[in-house]
Parts: C-alpha cells; sequence; structure tokens
C-alpha cells in the first residue's frame, strides 16, 4: 500500500498579519469604518492579481503604498462630499469596551489615532494631510512620500511643515498617561452626572472646545462650542432636563478612554475628550446615528 506524499502547509498569506495596519492607515486617512474597510479590501483584490508577488521585497511595504494610494483618491471624492454635509463632519469612531481589548487592538489604536488629532487633521488639504501623516505617524522618507504623491522632495518637506505647524497651533491634543486621562474623563462624568454645574466648569479648560457631529439626522450644535461656563452650562441642563435617564457608559474611543451616553436607553452620543492631565481642553461628541450604528450591542 502505498501514501501520498506529504505536502508541506502554504506559507501564510502576509496580507493577513498585515491587514490591522492597513485599517489604521486607512482610517488616519478618511476618518470612516466602511470607507477604509473598502480600502483594505481592495487593496487585498490587487495583492491577490499581482502574479510577480515573489518579487516583492517588502509586501508591508508593497501593501501600504496601494492602500495610501487609494486613500487620497477615496479622500479627494470624500472632500467634496463632505463640503455638503450638514454641520461639522467629526470622524466615525472606533469604540471598545477596556476589558475586551486585545494586544493588537491595543497597537493599532495608539494615541495618535484620537478624534482630537483627526479633527485637526480635517482642516488640512489631502496633500498636506497624506504627507503629514506618512511622515510624522509611518514614517516616511521624504523620497518615498514624493513617489507616492507625484510632488519634489522639496515641495513635500515644505507640506510637511506646514501642516506640522497648524497641527501645533491647533490641536487640542497632550502627551498625557493614559491613566491620567482616565482619571480626568471619569471625574467629569461623575460631575456631569452629580448635576453640579460648578463641579463640571472645574474640570473644564478656560479654553475647552465641543464639537457636535450630527449630520443634520439629529440636532448638534452649529457652531463649535468655547468656553468652559458655556459647555458646563450645556452638560447641566442636560442633566436637568433628562435626569436619571441620561446614563453615561466608560469605553475606549479610537485607543483613548471615553464615554457612552444614553438617554432613555438608546445611545444618544459617542464622547471623546482631550485632556492636560488635569482638566478636560476638548470634547468631540458623535450624534450622527450613521456613526454610531457600529458600536458593538455589548456596550449597550
Amino acid at each position: 500500500m502505498t501514501t501520498a506524499p506529504s505536502r508541506s502547509p502554504a506559507a501564510p498569506d502576509p496580507f493577513d498579519a498585515l491587514r490591522g495596519r492597513l485599517f489604521s492607515v486607512a482610517y488616519r486617512m478618511l476618518g470612516t469604518r466602511a470607507d477604509a474597510e473598502d480600502i483594505v479590501q481592495d487593496a487585498w483584490l490587487r495583492w491577490q492579481q499581482n502574479t510577480d508577488r515573489a518579487a516583492v521585497q517588502s509586501a508591508e511595504a508593497w501593501l501600504v503604498t496601494i492602500v495610501t494610494r487609494l486613500s487620497i483618491d477615496r479622500l479627494r471624492a470624500a472632500k467634496v462630499e463632505r463640503e455638503a454635509y450638514i454641520g461639522w463632519w467629526l470622524p466615525e469612531p472606533l469604540v471598545e469596551a477596556a476589558d475586551e481589548r486585545t494586544p493588537e487592538a491595543a497597537i493599532e489604536l495608539a494615541s495618535d489615532l484620537s478624534i482630537a488629532l483627526l479633527w485637526v487633521l480635517e482642516r488640512l488639504s489631502v496633500e498636506e494631510r497624506a504627507a503629514f501623516l506618512l511622515r510624522q505617524v509611518f514614517d516616511h522618507d521624504y523620497d518615498e512620500i514624493a513617489a507616492l504623491l507625484g510632488k519634489t522632495e522639496a515641495a513635500c518637506r515644505q507640506m510637511v511643515h506646514r501642516a506640522s505647524e497648524r497641527v501645533q497651533q491647533t490641536r487640542t491634543r497632550f502627551d498625557v498617561p493614559p491613566d491620567a486621562h482616565r482619571r480626568v474623563v471619569e471625574k467629569f462624568v461623575a460631575a456631569a452626572q452629580s448635576g453640579q454645574r460648578d463641579a463640571i466648569q472645574a474640570l473644564l479648560a478656560e479654553d475647552v472646545e465641543l464639537v457636535g457631529d450630527g449630520g443634520g439626522k439629529v440636532p448638534a450644535l452649529s457652531k463649535v462650542l468655547h468656553g468652559a461656563f458655556r459647555i458646563a452650562n450645556l452638560f447641566w441642563v442636560t442633566g436637568r432636563r433628562f435626569g436619571s435617564t441620561a446614563v453615561y457608559r466608560h469605553a475606549l474611543i479610537n485607543g483613548q478612554p471615553g464615554v457612552l451616553r444614553y438617554i432613555d436607553g438608546k445611545l444618544e452620543s459617542a464622547m471623546a475628550f482631550a485632556t492636560d492631565g488635569e482638566r478636560v481642553v476638548g470634547i468631540y461628541a458623535m450624534r450622527n446615528p450613521d456613526k454610531l450604528a457600529h458600536i458593538p450591542q455589548s456596550l449597550s
């Protein structure tokens, strides 16, 4: 009796190991889960159709390049769409429970994925955003950035410099240890639930900002709200209006401590916070139901 020769197991596809990183690249560029997933799927198809994969020196470099180029094209179209968006546009939040986090998720959802930073990046042009992310987040050399964007190295250096200045001037993001960030958020939620306006205001920086995104589907602020008193008053009024029917649930939003707010048992908003370690300096409230649809039901 003869036995069939054993077959050596197929080598793992590098795409599978890189999927999380590729998603994070696309999401940082686009700010929406669906668009990022579409980009990753398109990159997978191109990878499968590449008949000369053995000649690729670095699968990661090849795939990141493809994802970046696809993301730039999609972002150009998205910029036009977002000009017609009703109200302020905030990224779709990536939400998870802190006790469900995997080590892989912790790596991908680092602080440079914060809603605060993505909000600032929305103020940049497509090329500035791409150049800034490629250089400051993904550590690409300027010759690589120039090849990706079809620009000269000098032009790319100028774009990165200009984008970095704008980010530093306007970003409400600090290098705060996660524990300190979490403590500030927990104190703020406790104050909001207490119904004491002074306690809420004491946890807000004087130049704090509040951005709301309703997408025209639910009521939201038409302007960015500034100032500790005005924002504390808004949370105080909400507490007075809804009382015990307003419930706050702690969660991780884009890798940082945030809050899900429920009104009468229904998810009303996902709120991300920027802090300086002592007080809240930025609140980003995503209320558009379409952007809340992917939040896990287990967090309800």
